[in-house]
């Protein structure tokens, strides 16, 4: 007997539940979905008629923001002819796949924000590939498990596919070593309707039903266990946002794309350089060669409305963003942790204040690396990261940071937040430039974006202003990537999802993926693995010195022969600025075209009209950016694709 077979003859599944299921391959079979026939993907938006491509008089183009969001963005627009200037707060292009330098020993490496996957599926990202020549930077990292700690679950294992819905399922059934823990039966009302929402998306439909709940509200409803334990926990992670924050809308919306819509199976590709080197330089070369401009370390430091319209924008460039006045969030974790000082900011942005009657705060973000330094009960400051020491007042004590903490002066302050300027700029602004434009484009992260519409003046358009106060900023991210001098055995993917520790969430061996590990690997004989925490919570781990101790602990439970290793360096990466998307969210979150002729909106966190998650989001919706500049310009949009935009059950909901 086949293991299709077992599968369909547990004593979970009735007659009536082979016959449902054996429906639903039928109404796949009536849509086109063949077992011997891949479906394509669906065409979004195409022009009907034969449009101009290019422009033929001068328009300029602002675009705010260099993830990759703002370079889709620029590069359509600048290939099209369009003067676009491209600006970015950091120091590099790339957003949350920026990549930068760290020295190991004397020797440099390339940090990153966390291993990204690249998903077949990221239809409109891999047409960008295509453009720009650069396949060859990546690889294919063949399967993906989903490891589970403890006994109770076998490793998952997802390879590439060639099918869709329902015969994505029967493979997974057939593969699956837990297919008889999932504890779905089709015959109990409940799990028929669980099942009819993870198969039957429909945005309009889904969304009306399952926004104002929560994922782990959802699923305290008779939910099977197996398949939240399975799948839905990982995988909701995987967003980047916890199921008690995760609107079971948008996880309905993430799991069509990535699995119950998708004929391209969740094997993936990896980068063979870093990020940046492999796909932000290049999309950055081709907006330069085609006349576009990129402004780094350019901070927004006024927008002018006139007419309910941008009138203008100022910025100004150099090692001095702080100069301007920006507001920050109260940090109710740490005060309940640390006590003495009250703490404003999350992730690797975080500011104390002794008392806020001498008015003034002080950064606590090392200047060493960027970790956040740790008040010690003397007074001191300690970095948890790489050792280096400050005293009360920010000053250096010992290395290997050099210079001393920042200074910030208190503006403003309400309840909850205070309004925060640099007491002392340590470089004087490069360059102050105001500039004016036919069109501009806002693609900053939830963060930058408050910050651009609080840095408003003049006849400011309020219900936009109120649509970007309300967007959510998700719970805070880590990274730790450490060298060690041995390598390891390792039965499961490079890059392997991890379910049911305190912590972490994925491992990552970049000594077998990026060429200048696996060089520094055969070089020495060690090994660079990276753990990732998606969305931790901050009463959890209130400090970087937590996170730090907690994820050497855990790598020493997943990989137990590096306990005999030495650890040769460590990187830490602590971030809180991934989009949010709450329950209650969807209906006003914000979309690409604004009520204001001459704005447009890009990012991860827009409202988006057809499925999509993460890079591919963030690359969608600046191109439909781009698109609509092209529309109003009267010419031919670019052509974008995504997967079926409905699931096959929804004529059942």
């Amino acid at each position: 007997m086949t293991r299709l077979s077992n599968f369909f003859l547990q004593p979970s599944f009735s007659r009536r539940t082979i016959l449902k299921l054996f429906g639903v391959g039928a109404v796949g079979g009536m849509l086109g979905y063949s077992r011997f026939s891949k479906p394509q993907p669906t065409i979004f938006q195409q022009d009907a008629l034969t449009l101009p491509k290019r422009i033929s008089e001068s328009r300029s183009v602002v675009v705010v923001g260099g993830g990759l969001a703002g370079l889709a963005c620029a590069y359509e627009l600048s290939q099209r002819g369009f003067s676009v200037t491209l600006l970015e707060k950091a120091p590099q292009l790339g957003g949350k796949i920026a990549s930068w330098t760290v020295d190991v020993n004397g020797q440099p490496f390339i940090m990153e924000h966390g291993f990204h996957g690249f998903f077949p599926q990221y239809y409109n990202l891999w047409s960008l590939v295509d453009e720009l020549k650069v396949k060859q930077n990546f690889k294919s990292l063949n399967f993906y498990s989903v490891v589970y700690r403890g006994d109770r679950y076998k490793p998952e294992v997802f390879r590439p596919s060639h099918s869709a819905f329902p015969w994505n399922i029967v493979d997974l059934a057939i593969s699956s070593t837990n297919r008889l823990r999932w504890g779905l039966n089709l015959t109990k009302y409940e799990h028929w309707q669980v099942f009819r929402e993870i198969t039957g998306f429909d945005s309009t439909r889904s969304f009306q039903r399952l926004d104002d709940i929560s994922v782990a509200e959802w699923v305290q409803r008779d939910f099977p266990q197996g398949l939240y334990d399975l799948y839905f926990l990982p995988f909701a992670k995987s967003s980047l946002n916890a199921p008690d924050a995760l609107s079971a809308g948008e996880l309905m919306q993430f799991f069509h794309f990535y699995f119950f819509g998708n004929p391209e199976g969740l094997a993936f590709n990896g980068t063979r350089q870093d990020m940046s080197s492999s796909f932000v330089q290049p999309i950055a070369h081709s907006i330069l060669n085609k006349g576009g401009r990129i402004l780094t370390e350019a901070t927004i430091s006024n927008i002018h409305w006139e007419g309910q319209q941008i009138a203008s924008l100022t910025y100004q460039q150099g090692n001095a963003g702080s100069s301007v006045p920006f507001w920050i969030d109260t940090n109710l974790a740490l005060n309940q942790e640390l006590g003495s000082l009250h703490f404003y900011g999350g992730g690797d942005e975080v500011y104390a204040v002794k008392g806020k009657e001498n008015g003034q705060a002080l950064s606590l973000t090392c200047t060493h690396q960027g970790c956040v330094v740790k008040p010690d009960a003397n007074g001191e400051f300690h970095c948890p990261c790489h050792g280096a020491v400050f005293d009360q007042e920010g000053r250096v004590l010992r290395g290997p940071a050099r210079r001393d903490l920042a200074r910030f002066k208190i503006l403003k302050q309400e309840e909850e937040r205070l309004q925060l300027v640099a007491a002392k700029p340590e470089v004087a602004p490069v360059a102050t430039e105001t500039i004016t434009a036919d069109y501009y484009v806002f693609a900053a992260d939830v963060v930058g974006m408050r910050r651009l519409f609080a840095a408003m003046t003049g006849d400011v358009y309020i219900p936009v202003k109120e649509q970007v106060e309300k967007l959510a900023i998700a719970d805070p991210f880590a990274v730790c990537r450490f060298w060690f001098d041995r390598d390891f055995e390792w039965q499961h993917s490079w890059f392997t999802s991890l379910s049911g520790y305190r912590l972490t969430d994925s491992i990552t061996l970049y000594h077998r993926i990026q060429d200048d590990y696996m060089a520094w690997a055969k070089k020495t004989g060690g090994s660079v693995v990276e753990l990732h925490a998606y969305c931790y919570k901050e009463r959890e781990f209130p400090t970087q010195e937590a996170l730090l101790t907690t994820f050497q602990e855990e790598l020493y439970d997943i990989v137990p022969a590096l306990r005999e290793a030495t650890l040769l360096h460590r990187e830490l990466v602590n971030q809180k600025n991934f989009s949010g998307f709450p329950p209650g969210s969807h209906r006003d979150r914000p979309e690409t075209t604004t009520s204001v002729a001459n704005l447009f909106f890009a990012g991860d966190w827009v409202k988006m009209p057809f499925p999509c998650g993460l890079m591919e989001r963030a690359i969608s919706s600046g191109l439909l950016a781009s698109n609509a500049i092209l529309r109003a310009e009267g010419l031919q949009r670019r052509t974008l694709l995504t997967v079926n935009p409905q699931g096959i059950l929804s004529i059942f909901t």
